[in-house]
């Protein structure tokens, strides 16, 4: 029996500082995907619109948000009282539910965080929806870390919504609470876009909780899982690695990297998951410069806190280990040198 595969269409959004991960990104998916597809990459700034119109990318189609901010006034006007980080935030729904209204050819429109990047074939995840309307993926995160539960259940790096109503509904509802409020204040229940997603399952008809364990690894809950490579591919538990998200990373330099303190990567992990990425976007970021010898990114210099937790980092103590010292920490008074997120 012959598999017939639909074209699938993604969209993400990034600006400069973003545009190596997002190249890798587009890489990753040109590996990795079996049919046709599309990716609508919403450019944050110029700077990011014209290069990648340098790019060749056949299945990548980049818009300008201030394209999306023309046709959502509401979203535009909350610019205005809100962080940069907080607006990025407030953009994820309008983006998602804008070009669904605007593209009726998109049946099923599946948004990416930028920092993801794809090890095997994102097939499984659509076998898995099926014909519900919603795909959503919880943290998992590891029991050592279940104290950032308060930043949301549901990560918001990989979401699928369908063009009808119960997708449109729903992208509505949470385009309209974004604009509301996108701050993070986990103090009051408030993670940016994410905690909204709570209680969709409840709230939603046809919202599918993706239980494939290769499907939305990332540092958070990476150290409860077996990783291996006998083969080809990236094994999670023994089922393949489908995409990791990649958040906490900083590049610091074109060839240095650093993940967040609170987070500890075994060795396997590093070699077989962090390796091959890092050197994409090194590979990615040396092509921009030759591209565009004045291209640079704003390399991200680690406060005294979190050069104190690198240090910890550094002397190879457990997720276990690093979570029992945060909680020293807070009980005698000093959380506030704890970086939060």
């Amino acid at each position: 029996m012959v598999r017939i595969i639909v074209k699938r269409f993604y969209c993400t959004y990034f600006d400069r500082n973003y545009l190596v991960r997002g190249l890798a990104l587009i890489r990753s998916l040109q590996e990795h995907s079996e049919g046709d597809w599309e990716l609508f990459v919403v450019c944050m700034d110029e700077e990011t619109r014209h290069i990648l119109e340098r790019f060749v990318f056949p299945n990548v189609t980049h818009l300008s948000m201030t394209q999306i901010e023309a046709a959502d006034p509401e979203l535009a006007s909350a610019k205005n009282d809100r962080t940069r980080v907080e607006y990025l935030w407030t953009t994820t729904p309008a983006i998602i539910l804008w070009l669904i209204e605007s593209h009726p050819g998109i049946d099923l429109l599946t948004y990416l965080d930028a920092d993801l990047y794809f090890y095997s074939s994102p097939e499984p995840i659509f076998a898995e929806l099926g014909a519900d309307s919603i795909l959503i993926h919880e943290h998992r995160y590891t029991p050592e870390l279940r104290d950032m539960e308060i930043n949301g259940k549901y990560n918001v790096g990989l979401l699928s919504f369908r063009a009808d109503t119960v997708g449109k509904t729903a992208l509505r509802w949470w385009r309209e609470r974004c604009i509301e409020s996108c701050v993070y204040d986990v103090k009051n229940g408030k993670c940016g876009d994410q905690v909204y997603l709570n209680d969709w399952p409840e709230r939603f008809p046809r919202v599918h909780v993706l239980e494939h364990h290769g499907a939305g690894v990332a540092p958070w809950n990476v150290d409860q899982y077996a990783i291996t490579k006998p083969g080809k591919h990236v094994l999670v538990d023994g089922v393949p690695l489908i995409f990791y998200h990649f958040h906490a990373l900083s590049i610091l330099a074109p060839q240095r990297f650093r993940l967040a303190y609170r987070f500890y990567v075994r060795d396997e992990v590093a070699e077989v998951i962090y390796g091959p990425y890092t050197r994409i976007l090194s590979a990615m970021l040396q092509e921009l410069q030759r591209l565009d010898p004045s291209f640079h990114i704003s390399f991200k210099r680690p406060s005294v806190s979190e050069k104190a937790w690198e240090i910890l980092f550094a002397s190879r103590l457990t997720s276990r280990g690093v979570a029992f010292i945060r909680r020293s920490m807070r009980q005698a008074g000093f959380g506030h040198l704890i970086p939060e997120r």
